[in-house]
């Protein structure tokens, strides 16, 4: 049964990626991928905080499995941000893609970590 769980999760994930990265993109505009950063920074803000809820104790792996395996894994997209990066090295926008790559990094890492801490 947690397959089906994981599954259903990342059904889930996927579609509020989507529309995450939709909302933002639109309110944003420009070209720079802001609804992509938006969604993997959160997700990994969301990460972290499961993370240190789990290494406290105060969640059980069945839910840490869904909620990171299934619902997160579907929600952030690390391979769109790697394409996204790819084609504004194409289109030489080299400041760009480094602003995106290292920025994302960043503010995932600070995310993740701010999520274990304020939890663990």
């Amino acid at each position: 049964m947690m397959w089906v769980a994981v599954a259903v999760a990342g059904g889930l994930g996927a579609v509020v990626r989507y529309l995450v990265d939709l909302a933002v993109s639109r309110l944003a505009g420009g070209r720079f991928p802001w609804g992509t950063v938006a969604v993997n920074v959160s997700g990994s803000l969301v990460a972290g905080l499961v993370a240190g809820l789990a290494i406290s104790g105060h969640l059980g792996v069945e839910v840490e499995v869904v909620v990171a395996g299934g619902f997160l894994g579907a929600y952030t997209t690390f391979s769109t941000a790697m394409v996204q990066a790819a084609v504004e090295l194409r289109a030489r926008l080299r400041t760009a893609a480094a602003l995106q790559l290292i920025g994302t990094l960043a503010l995932a890492v600070a995310a993740a970590w701010l999520g274990v801490t304020v939890t663990s």
